[in-house]
């Protein structure tokens, strides 16, 4: 339904402005997520995550490699195992497919709570930022990127405001 609003809202709008007027409307689009996810203030909550997490990211690696020896054991041996052992070894990888996931799960979960704490503002942060672009480079209107199924290089800002972002993140550091 939302993507439909934006066109329908375009198209009201055009069907109000007269061509030449349009022609003096400053336009531009930007890519929220990656504007924030590119900026200095994301960056360094990611690699402060990644180290928070190290360990749990290390076991998990270690519960993958033990799981894939005892699979590549099973397909190299299966023939001249026994039944039992063939038995004991199928839920030995059931056990470690079964911890790992729950150990993903848990980790994910995990690194969502402590990106939502680290990133909490960055929304109004972001909003500061494009409001700085409007005044100082007087757009008219700016959308999200997301709605539009062309955007050309010149009316993207999503650059900008990664840049802007960073200004002001120094600035306040």
């Amino acid at each position: 339904m939302r993507n439909y609003i934006l066109p329908a809202t375009l198209s009201a709008l055009l069907m109000f402005v007269s061509v030449s007027a349009f022609a003096e409307v400053k336009v531009a689009f930007v890519n929220a997520q990656r504007a924030i996810l590119e900026s200095e203030e994301a960056r360094r909550a990611q690699a402060q995550i990644a180290e928070e997490f190290k360990g749990e990211q290390d076991e998990i690696g270690r519960l993958r490699s033990q799981g894939a020896e005892l699979v590549q054991r099973a397909q190299k041996d299966g023939e001249v195992m026994s039944d039992a052992e063939k038995r004991k070894l199928s839920n030995q990888i059931r056990e470690i497919e079964k911890d790992l996931q729950y150990l993903a799960e848990k980790l994910q979960t995990k690194v969502q709570e402590r990106q939502n704490e680290l990133l909490t503002g960055i929304d109004v942060k972001f909003n500061k930022a494009v409001e700085a672009l409007v005044l100082s480079e007087d757009y008219d209107i700016i959308l999200p990127r997301e709605n539009a199924i062309y955007v050309g290089d010149f009316y993207d800002i999503t650059r900008k405001v990664t840049e802007k972002l960073n200004e002001m993140d120094r600035a306040a550091n």
